[in-house]
């Protein structure tokens, strides 16, 4: 795909993660959320199609997008009614979590910028092969995955545990 190809198709993924993102986390049905998330998902998958790993994005697929959004929608059609309406939020301090939203903002904006400016800097690398991919992913050396991979699989255990409990509770 040439380079103005690529830049449209990478926006339109990148606006659609963003909208679903947002739809995500200020949707009031569960099953929406999760439809939204799922959306999310499939386009970071996309993404790493795009980048030509499609390792990556077949398990961007398999595990977040299938067994995640799965994993969830279990759990909340575990503890709630999927149907109806969660109460409204209230909060006195929505102009202090306003504030920090766009401090963020600007801190992930000047972040961005400061990346690419420092990206025509860069000396040129060359790319990752799927057996040294693979060995930094699962690897227990220096600037390997091992062990923040099982951290995260022990988290997923103890999500699916509370669940079961307070599912069971009722």
């Amino acid at each position: 795909m040439d380079s103005v190809g690529s830049i449209i198709l990478y926006v339109i993924i990148a606006a659609v993660m963003v909208i679903c993102s947002v739809l995500t986390v200020t949707t009031r049905k569960i099953l929406r959320a999760a439809t939204y998330l799922l959306f999310t998902l499939f386009g970071a998958a996309a993404l790493y199609f795009m980048l030509g790993y499609e390792f990556l994005g077949a398990v961007q697929i398999a595990v977040y997008a299938g067994g995640i959004v799965v994993l969830f929608v279990f759990a909340v059609l575990l503890t709630s009614k999927p149907g109806d309406n969660t109460e409204k939020l209230t909060s006195k301090s929505r102009l202090l979590g306003l504030a920090a939203a766009v401090v963020m903002f600007l801190f992930a904006g000047y972040a961005l910028v400061a990346r690419g400016l420092s990206y025509a800097r860069m000396p040129h690398m060359e790319p990752q092969t799927m057996d040294q991919l693979g060995h930094t992913l699962m690897g227990t050396g220096y600037a390997q995955y091992l062990l923040p991979f099982e951290a995260i699989s022990v988290l997923l255990l103890a999500c699916i545990i509370g669940g079961v409990v307070i599912a069971r509770k009722r």
